[in-house]
């Protein structure tokens, strides 16, 4: 009888001394509770809990991914548009993160989804477009900014679609090629301008020189001959016609 009973004494002794080992991965803490009040964070690797007095939650310090679900969001100039982004966050301090909020995860889901609408509505729609990177600093500094009490860090957000209605994406689309085309008209005035004031100092400088004007003029036949046209056409210089009639007056 006496046997019986000491072996029933060390198989509870056992019992509890299994019972109360954990072991904890490099990337894990455990916040210890001692009857239900927060003791101390353990970990990495064995550590030993009382049954029945402390209790242990464990907490992963790795970075965690999740997609925020897609966001009605209206922008400043009123247009409506679908966005979702991905949030990349983690836990720095597993104390705060037991225990002042319930699920850090789901907290952080939900702050992200707000975020997000809050952040992109004081946006135009030009912005959210063109300025992702800063939108996306904006809203990871609005996020890490409110999870600091919880014990967590939101190291990136990336804005990954903006949805945009059919019929805006058809208002764009003539935006750009009108923007396209003022932008040519613009180049061609420029162009027309710089022309004009190349032929202005040309005609200056033949202007200057009448020889140079007749070599312009030969040049000029040299490039009509050259065309195969039935008709030709060319001005006659006003030099020429002089000489001719000077040559032709009588007594001379």
């Amino acid at each position: 009888m006496f046997e019986f009973g000491g072996i029933t004494i060390v198989f509870i002794v056992v019992a509890l001394l299994v019972s109360s080992i954990r072991i904890l991965r490099e990337y894990e803490r455990g916040v210890v509770f001692m009857l239900g009040r927060f003791w101390k964070v353990k970990g990495p690797g064995l550590i030993l809990i009382i049954p029945g007095i402390q209790q242990m939650v464990r907490v992963d310090l790795r970075t965690v991914v999740f997609d925020v679900p897609s966001q009605d969001v209206i922008s400043r100039d009123n247009v409506s548009v679908k966005v979702n982004a991905v949030v990349y966050f983690r836990v720095i301090d597993p104390a705060k993160s037991i225990l002042q909020v319930e699920d850090y995860l789901n907290a952080t889901s939900q702050l992200a989804q707000t975020t997000l609408r809050s952040v992109l509505g004081k946006h135009e729609l030009d912005q959210m477009l063109a300025e992702r990177e800063t939108l996306n600093t904006d809203i990871q500094q609005a996020l890490d900014t409110q999870t600091d009490a919880w014990g967590i860090k939101v190291s990136n957000v990336e804005i990954k679609h903006v949805d945009i209605d059919e019929t805006m994406v058809r208002a764009i689309a003539k935006q750009a090629e009108a923007e396209r085309e003022r932008r040519a008209k613009i180049i061609h005035a420029e162009g027309e301008l710089q022309a004009s004031e190349k032929l202005l100092a040309a005609a200056e400088v033949l202007s200057g020189r009448p020889q140079a004007m007749q070599l312009r003029y030969l040049q000029t036949l040299s490039l009509i001959a050259g065309d195969k046209t039935n008709t030709i056409v060319f001005p006659m210089p006003g030099e020429l016609m002089n000489l001719m009639m000077r040559d032709t007056k009588p007594g001379e």
